[in-house]
């Protein structure tokens, strides 16, 4: 008896198996734990366009069926009740962020610092989910000028670049970032009032 548990003891380990996980494109979960993130809606709709034979295990009719058959009455009516619940949250969290882009701008503003010399301050961009700093290395490398992120009065940032750039920085930031509507950029010109020369020669 002995003997024979010793041998047993020395047998070679299992060999580890490596296992593929596929994580969600949206919330960046394992696709079984999308659930419990904010964006429930999103991450079916992904994984049905890339993974469709794991949505069908995790959502189609029958996977839901069989996944509450087990559970008492009771247990199914509060499932279905949370589930109800937390897609309303979800829902509400992203139109609550759809609004907030909505009514977010980026306001693109040359500004004239001394005759004809100009800066384009750029700002807003937080409220897209963009890091100003990295923007401003993008914008100087871009550009080939300086670019530095400044603390506003108003609270929030903004980014100032040498020059007037402001038309090339709209073009650079629709092609970039397509989370920025065109219709939310604003272009605004600071200008010096200067007189008329020569008006009415």
């Amino acid at each position: 008896m002995v003997d024979t548990e010793s041998q047993d003891s020395h047998a070679a380990p299992a060999e580890p198996q490596s296992r593929h996980v596929i994580y969600c494109g949206v919330c960046s979960l394992p696709p079984e734990y999308c659930e419990f993130g904010g964006t429930v809606k999103k991450c079916q709709d992904w994984l049905q366009k890339t993974q469709s034979e794991m949505y069908d295990r995790l959502w189609s009719d029958d996977a839901l069926a069989a996944a509450t058959s087990a559970l008492s009455v009771d247990a199914r009516k509060r499932a279905e009740k949370d589930a109800h619940k937390k897609a309303l949250k979800a829902e509400a969290a992203e139109a609550k962020h759809a609004q907030t882009i909505a009514s977010s701008k980026v306001l693109i503003k040359r500004v004239e610092r001394n005759k004809r010399k100009y800066v384009t301050a750029v700002s807003g961009l937080e409220a897209f989910g963009l890091d100003n700093k990295k923007l401003a290395k993008e914008l100087g490398k871009k550009f080939a000028t300086g670019s530095s992120v400044s603390k506003l009065p108003s609270g929030g940032e903004e980014i100032v670049v040498q020059g007037d750039v402001s038309d090339e920085i709209e073009e650079f930031l629709l092609d970039k970032y397509d989370v920025i509507p065109e219709d939310n950029i604003e272009l605004i010109e600071d200008k010096k009032k200067k007189k008329d020369i020569g008006a009415g020669g």
